[in-house]
């Protein structure tokens, strides 16, 4: 499958965010119904981080669906996009332990807290993601509520 590509458009724009998952995957996969808006919003953003753990699901994802040929393109691309790898921190990996602990009954995943536990530790308030339940019900130590895009 030859769905996934990679926008490398320059945009003048200083605020950073950060991504989830399906809003990579949405941007790579050419038949993906949010391709549209999910590349309206990625032009919009010089840096958007990308903590490791999203980079690990989006290849597993893109891998499963288009194979490995495909992630050594994403993964050679990045370099020239809009996004900057992100490593968690040992202080994001206690604040995930954290989150997960405290919304255990609404089941947020380990990729999802990460993402939150990145957004806080540099004090962002929007997160590109198509998970809107998980980003909506979590409030954030920096803010109530993180800005959601798409």
């Amino acid at each position: 499958m030859r769905n996934y590509t990679l926008f490398r458009l320059d945009m003048e724009n200083r605020q950073i965010v950060v991504a989830d998952t399906g809003f990579v995957v949405a941007l790579l996969n050419r038949a993906d119904k949010h391709r549209e808006a999910v590349a309206k919003i990625y032009i919009r953003y010089q840096t958007i981080l990308l903590p490791q753990t999203v980079l690990a699901e989006v290849a597993y994802m893109i891998g499963r669906e288009a194979g490995t040929a495909t992630v050594v393109t994403l993964l050679r691309s990045l370099p020239t996009s809009h996004f900057q790898l992100t490593a968690l921190l040992d202080q994001d990996v206690k604040r995930v332990s954290e989150i997960l602990e405290k919304y255990a009954d609404s089941r947020i995943d380990f990729v999802d807290a990460s993402v939150m536990a990145v957004a806080e530790r540099y004090g962002i308030r929007i997160i590109l993601t198509l998970d809107q339940r998980d980003f909506r019900l979590y409030r954030p130590v920096h803010g109530q509520s993180f800005e959601i895009l798409p």
